[in-house]
């Protein structure tokens, strides 16, 4: 297929074109190099530098590579950030969105896979969370994608777009050659490593009283590789449709680690003591968010190829000390 991704230079989405590139999709990466990197777009894909914001731009990349679908990845993701500004967030994720749906509609592009996230359903009624739960979001970030979420379900109503929503856990881990480059880092894995690494001296735990096994708090972990492989799959399962499908699946483990196991596996794999600290908790952390993906498994056949919280760790790991300069 001809396949245009937006934010395809950032950190899931680079993977997910190689993944593309791998399987002979013939793949445009659309990305404003705000957060994502040139060098991480793999050969075989060419690269549009714009902005999705830029109407002009989107249908100039469109008319020119006509692609039969769309990936959506480009998005501010940091939560925290989104409580303090939240119009940032819904300018780029939610308004800039629409501009890119309206491009998907004008140009009859049939088919449209969105980088949701499990952000959408706030503090979970019970865990294992499953896609039929209940959608409340506690943060701006999670409702600046739910909207997204609500836009596709109309479009599919009136325009008929096929379309899938993937409700991603915590991305983590690397491949030989991509992982994360966020600046600043926000994320569990990498900062433990970066003090592994001795870029900082120490890793926060924030809060230590949660009604978890040890009172941190506990999070499902999903390879990097495997979350783009469920991509495919759903990309697939959307061409296979005769009839416009709707397709909304969770991307998750299944399985919940708590922050101080991955402190701990993650000494385990660097041999490094990596120093930690309590501190009090922040605002809106639930204590525990933990996926059930056996939609996806069941529907699709998504089989993740590295459950392993260890193996996760230690592919970004490996990453850091033979990528990272």
């Amino acid at each position: 297929m001809r396949v245009l991704v937006s934010g395809g230079a950032g950190y899931i989405g680079s993977v997910v074109v190689s993944q593309l590139v791998a399987a002979g999709h013939k793949v445009c990466v659309y990305d404003n190099l705000s957060k994502g990197h040139r060098e991480s777009v793999p050969e075989g894909a060419s690269l549009v530098v714009a902005d999705v914001g830029d109407r002009a731009a989107l249908d100039a990349a469109i008319a020119q590579h006509q692609p039969e679908a769309v990936l959506h990845f480009a998005a501010w993701i940091e939560a925290g950030e989104s409580m303090r500004e939240p119009e940032k967030f819904f300018r780029n994720n939610t308004a800039n969105a629409l501009n890119l749906l309206e491009a998907v509609l004008a140009h009859h592009v049939r088919y449209f896979v969105f980088s949701s996230t499990a952000a959408v359903y706030g503090d979970p009624e019970s865990i294992p969370i499953r896609e039929s739960d209940r959608l409340q979001p506690t943060n701006a970030y999670g409702e600046s994608k739910l909207l997204v979420e609500k836009m596709l379900a109309w479009f599919h109503r009136i325009h008929g777009l096929s379309y899938a929503s993937l409700r991603y856990f915590n991305a983590a881990g690397a491949t030989e050659t991509l992982g994360e480059q966020h600046d600043p880092e926000t994320h569990l894995i990498p900062i433990i490593l970066q003090v592994a690494s001795g870029v900082r001296d120490h890793i926060s735990i924030f809060g230590d009283d949660y009604p978890t096994p040890d009172g941190s708090c506990v999070r499902d972990y999903v390879h990097v590789s495997d979350l783009a492989s469920a991509h495919l799959l759903a990309l697939e399962a959307l061409r296979a449709r005769p009839e416009a499908a709707q397709l909304i699946y969770n991307l998750g483990n299944g399985l919940g680690f708590s922050v101080r196991e991955v402190i701990e596996c993650a000494r385990r794999v660097t041999g490094h003591p990596i120093p930690a600290r309590v501190e009090p908790r922040r605002a809106g952390d639930p204590a525990s968010l933990v996926a059930s993906s056996e939609k996806i498994r069941a529907e699709l056949g998504w089989q993740p190829r590295y459950p392993e919280l260890e193996d996760i760790v230690r592919s970004a790991w490996h990453y850091l000390q033979s990528n990272v300069h």
